[in-house]
């Protein structure tokens, strides 16, 4: 049996994976060989009696750059064990800022090659050299790309069918291909805690009413959390699944089709 994707690792410290690899969903799926994760050390292509990486960079300045002439290679050896030679993704802060949509556009791809950097990141010469794909998770700096890998890997596989229990969740979950806002809140035992219920809606058994509530507590929550993913489109969507008008929802929810479309 094929693995329906497959993700090469290329990294300096690959048993940072070791506990990631081995817990809950992702090693059934690991198991089951819905996916398959192959790491590889980069230090196995450096070069000289130490094994060197990494040197200073010209014209001086903090930190050490990874070696061209060690991860060029490496990238193109993996590349060129096996076909496809994969979609190859480069972790830097200048990257496309990786999201939902980014995860299911990967999804459809057969093999994902992830080249994690460290220390002050990649002689500028690995880009002009493989011309990877730069992806960023955020505004932020890490030590390296592994945990970028790990999210990547996350984030994709359970988007492949058969690895989550309901089909359904990755459909239905924040951001997803059904619901591109926050999901709605969900509540279990006990029915009262410490003076909070569930609400009565939730426990009527009425699932029309169920349904409706849970699509206007999204929106609701997205409008106090993350106004920013309220688009004039998105809400249009809405109101074809809601007894609201449009323009009802454009007004309780503070956006309005003029504002949005003279940005």
């Amino acid at each position: 049996m094929l693995p329906v994707i497959c993700f090469d690792v290329l990294t300096l410290f690959p048993s940072i994976f070791d506990g990631f690899l081995s817990e809950s969903v992702l090693k059934r799926a690991l198991i089951t060989q819905k996916i398959e994760v192959r790491l590889h050390n980069m230090r196995d292509w450096a070069k000289g009696r130490h094994a060197t990486m990494d040197d200073r960079p010209f014209g001086g300045g903090p930190g050490m750059l990874l070696k061209v002439d060690c991860v060029a290679p490496c990238v193109e050896e993996i590349q060129h064990r096996q076909e496809p030679p994969g979609r190859l993704l480069m972790f830097t802060p200048q990257g496309r800022c990786f999201n939902q949509k980014f995860a299911e556009e990967l999804a459809t791809e057969q093999r994902i090659v992830m080249l994690c950097g460290r220390y002050e990141g990649f002689d500028e010469r690995v880009a002009e050299i493989l011309n990877p794909e730069e992806v960023s998770i955020g505004d932020y700096i890490l030590n390296g790309g592994e945990v970028a890998a790990m999210v990547v890997i996350e984030a994709v596989m359970r988007l492949i069918s058969g690895i989550l229990g309901d089909e359904n969740s990755n459909r239905l979950d924040s951001f997803s291909i059904d619901n591109r806002i926050l999901d709605c809140a969900h509540y279990t035992r006990p029915r009262e805690y410490r003076g909070f219920s569930v609400p009565e809606i939730l426990l009527s058994g009425n699932h029309a009413e169920i349904a409706q509530w849970r699509k206007n507590n999204s929106l609701q929550r997205t409008k106090e959390k993350r106004p920013d993913l309220l688009t004039p489109d998105l809400l249009t969507t809405a109101s074809n699944n809601s007894p609201l008008k449009t323009e009802t929802l454009f007004s309780q929810f503070s956006i309005t089709k003029d504002k949005k479309q003279s940005k």
